[in-house]
């Protein structure tokens, strides 16, 4: 559910309207829905009840500082996967002291960094960081907290980039070594064992995976209670959102009149999936979820540069491109294009919807219907709000794009579109060239 909707004509956010936004702060240019994020923070902390449950939004997904100071105010905590994204976190003033770090390559400098912070545990992800962990907790003469992120070799039936639970993938240590793994833990006098943690994949849209993998954590997870008095059990993110018809999915969901066995996924059904199992536990529970607290809460809005009427084949060209929002390219990724002013009146138009940068890859959409718009009118990019603005890059010399946060009828610029100046700030022509 969002809080993207048409008000007669035009497409808003809240209460204000997008092409506002576009005129003021210029495009490309990446909106986010507060109330969206609260919506979805709010529905995933009490989707397991009488659970003791901590949300700790997983950085990656989105680290503009204003989205993680919104959600360090509802009460989240968060996963890092750098030092970086923990950096952010503190910079935006929200606590680090109930948040984890995962990542399969901590660096010495990041573990010690953590641990000065006081974060809530390592998800650690094999035998040898381990080792790295006690090395550097007893030089700061401390103990380290620590989770091992457990393999189960589970296949989430997502796409083959963002799937992280099979035998196959970087992540975590085997279930069948685990215990192994933890005896290990136990001998090294700068760790403290605090938990386990599993996690699959992302834009998982069925509840099967997960509740296979709390079938194959479960037994371990008792037994290390037992043995190390562990206290709580993560199970990770990976609920994936909707992105066809992402602008149907507002206050009024179009899936609530679907067939249940058809519905996406929603986290009322996932917590009632795995609570059962998780209150035999009578552990605490963390949940990481990235994509689906901020994908459906942004959009990425963009110019119109050109229609350009090809052999057989239109293009409609966009001042965004695949350095602004490059899951298209990289992932294959489906996202709703819609104009910013709806007109029925127009007629339909069939394009390939592309940005300006030389690659045949840099393409939103290939032969899609769209209302016929031309030169100087707004479209949106919807479900835009995660891996989106994080993943932008410089290429072809293009500045990264700006930010707004809106909450209400009330919208801030809260990242300011890169100048050139600061797109060369770091370079220099060495000496020996002058």
């Amino acid at each position: 559910m969002h809080h993207f909707q048409y008000a007669g004509q035009n497409l808003r956010c809240e209460s204000v309207d997008l092409a506002e936004v576009a005129r003021l702060y210029g495009t490309p240019t990446y909106v986010y829905s507060a109330a969206t994020i609260e919506d979805n923070y709010t529905r995933i902390a009490a989707s397991m009840k009488g659970l003791d449950v901590r949300v700790c939004f997983a950085v990656k997904a989105n680290a503009n500082l204003a989205v993680l100071r919104h959600l360090g105010n509802l009460g989240s905590s968060f996963d890092f996967a750098s030092a970086g994204e923990m950096r952010r976190v503190v910079a935006a003033g929200a606590s680090v002291k109930g948040s984890v770090f995962a990542g399969v390559g901590k660096t010495e400098t990041e573990i010690r960094l953590a641990l000065e912070a006081g974060i809530f545990s390592f998800h650690v992800e094999s035998e040898p960081e381990l080792a790295r962990i006690n090395h550097v907790a007893g030089k700061l003469g401390v103990k380290a907290p620590i989770a091992i992120r457990v393999n189960p070799d589970v296949d989430a039936h997502t796409h083959a980039k963002i799937r992280t639970g099979t035998s196959a993938d970087k992540f975590g240590i085997p279930l069948g070594k685990a215990a192994a793994a933890y005896e290990a833990a136990s001998k090294y006098p700068n760790i403290t064992i605090r938990g386990v943690q599993s996690h699959i994949g992302s834009q998982i849209t069925q509840v099967t995976p997960f509740v296979e993998t709390l079938e194959k954590l479960a037994p371990l997870a008792a037994d290390l209670k037992r043995k190390y008095g562990i206290t709580y059990i993560s199970i990770g993110g990976g609920i994936g959102v909707v992105y066809k018809e992402a602008l149907a999915s507002g206050p009024f969901s179009w899936w609530e009149t679907m067939p249940e066995a058809k519905r996406p996924l929603t986290p009322e059904a996932y917590g009632a999936a795995l609570a059962p199992a998780l209150k035999q536990l009578g552990l605490k529970v963390l949940l990481e979820p990235g994509r689906s607290m901020v994908a459906n809460a942004g959009v990425l809005l963009s110019r119109v540069e050109y229609l350009k009427r090809g052999e057989g084949k239109n293009f409609l060209i966009l001042d965004a491109a695949m350095n602004d929002l490059v899951r298209p390219a990289m992932y294959d990724s489906y996202h709703e294009i819609v104009p910013l002013r709806r007109d029925t009146t127009r007629p339909a138009l069939v394009a390939d919807v592309v940005g300006p940068i030389c690659e045949s890859t840099d393409c939103f959409a290939r032969d899609r219907q769209i209302q016929e718009v031309g030169e100087g009118e707004y479209l949106a990019l919807m479900s835009a709000g995660a891996y989106g603005h994080v993943m932008a890059s410089r290429y072809n010399a293009r500045p990264i794009p700006a930010e707004v946060l809106v909450k209400g009828s009330a919208f801030e610029l809260v990242t300011a579109r890169e100048t050139f100046e600061q797109l060369v700030a770091n370079e220099r022509v060495p000496s020996f060239l002058k």
